[in-house]
């Protein structure tokens, strides 16, 4: 090997070279010779690996060697024996220049390591990717827990390259590491956060990926797309994207909607405001009236037939409206709305159905409906709520029953 390193040298020299420049051409000979037959052999490995993986792909059930070729971890194998070639030929070629070998051996070592770690960087992306395949884990913060991983791999990486170009224990280095660990504790404040958080988050399953969560504090309103060591991704309903820190999951107040989603339906709560001088006992002439809407029907012939028989037994003066037991408007409107969503298609009927009179406001008396909508898609849920609204304010006025709104411009003009 000696003497093949030194054939051009020899050669050079007999033709009359002198020897500092026949070494140098000597050197870069060699180097050139030797890069290119690395490179060639970088190819060649690289070829065989990714055809290797890529036929392993095929044949093999799992996904996890299709993500291994995807991420390019072949490509990163590949470069291990050039560098291992390159490390152990470099003493041979740089032997007429012996000052210059420890400094380059040292930048091959650190070289060395980077590879190490972008392989296992490629690694940890394929295991991540391979992660999320799977139906029980796809909802998890799995990239937090890369990421802290990929932290301390650097922080090792760059450690190991210090100690070696200081020609330092590594030993030594990190004690006099842990003498500064207040500052690094300072400096990676949101990343030792975020880790914690990321834990807690994943124990306490308060966040999956797919959630649809709103946090009025950072304006977020939509479906989780990525938890990761230092944020969370929220994609708004308006396709923006929101990022929240993920240790705020833990700190601050946010809502989750995975309860309704997983539930069997979604909360309808609105309320009508009814107008107070619009409330009244009714009349056998508005009863007779109502008696012709059919989801009442029965219920006012019921009542009616009790609330005479009760009077009459207390021989009750009817002379005046008030005395005896009475029917409103307002609570005949309450029955037909509770009628009128246990007959709606669009109403989960197994789920709590309630009509209730709110306390009296400065708009009007409250009567709000409480029920849940079958389906639980945004936009069926929303149709569904505007088409029972859009009949019951039709409905009103059929009761002698009057809905509050403030007045206009065009209230003010003259008749």
């Amino acid at each position: 090997m000696e003497n093949l390193s030194h054939k051009v040298y020899q050669i050079l020299v007999n033709n009359g070279i002198s020897t500092d420049w026949a070494a140098g051409i000597n050197l870069i000979i060699l180097l050139v010779s030797l890069l290119l037959i690395l490179l060639f052999l970088d190819f060649i490995l690289r070829k065989i690996l990714i055809s290797f993986f890529t036929r392993l792909s095929v044949s093999s059930k799992t996904h996890f060697d299709d993500l291994l070729v995807k991420n390019k971890t072949p490509r990163n194998l590949a470069h291990i024996i050039p560098v291992i070639i390159f490390y152990k030929a470099f003493p041979f070629l740089f032997r007429d220049f012996p000052a210059a070998v420890p400094v380059i051996l040292k930048s091959i070592e650190v070289i060395g390591i980077f590879l190490f770690i972008w392989i296992v960087r490629s690694l940890l992306h394929t295991t991540k990717d391979f992660f999320k395949t799977l139906k029980s884990l796809k909802d998890k913060p799995i990239d937090s827990y890369i990421q802290v991983f990929m932290i301390f791999l650097w922080m090792s990486g760059f450690c190991f390259a210090f100690s070696i170009i200081n020609e330092v224990s590594i030993w030594k280095f990190f004690t006099a590491l842990g003498a500064a660990s207040a500052v690094i504790i300072l400096v990676f404040r949101d990343t030792i956060l975020g880790f914690v958080a990321s834990i807690q988050v994943s124990i306490n399953d308060m966040v999956r990926i797919g959630d649809w969560i709103t946090f009025d504090k950072y304006g977020a309103d939509g479906d989780v797309i990525e938890i990761n060591l230092a944020t969370v991704k929220v994609q708004n309903f308006d396709k923006t994207i929101t990022t929240i820190p993920t240790y705020a999951l833990i700190s601050d107040s946010f809502k989750n909607w995975r309860g309704m989603s997983n539930s069997d339906g979604r909360r309808l709560k609105r309320a009508l405001l009814i107008k107070q001088d619009s409330i009244r006992f009714l009349e056998k002439d508005d009863l007779k009236h109502l008696e012709n809407i059919e989801l009442v029907r029965l219920y006012l012939q019921n009542q009616i037939l009790d609330i005479e028989k009760y009077n009459t037994e207390n021989k009750i003066d009817k002379s005046i409206l008030i005395n005896g037991r009475n029917l409103t408007n307002l609570g005949v409107f309450r029955k037909y709305i509770d009628a009128y969503l246990n007959q709606h298609s669009g109403i989960n009927k197994e789920m709590i159905i309630m009509v209730r009179q709110l306390a009296p406001t400065a708009q009007g008396i409250p009567i709000e409906l409480y029920a849940f909508c079958a389906d639980k898609r945004w936009e069926n849920y929303e149709y569904i709520m505007a088409d029972i609204f859009d009949h019951l304010l039709a409905a009103v006025s059929y009761f002698y029953l009057e809905v509050f709104e403030l007045p206009s411009s065009a209230s003010f003009k003259a008749k």
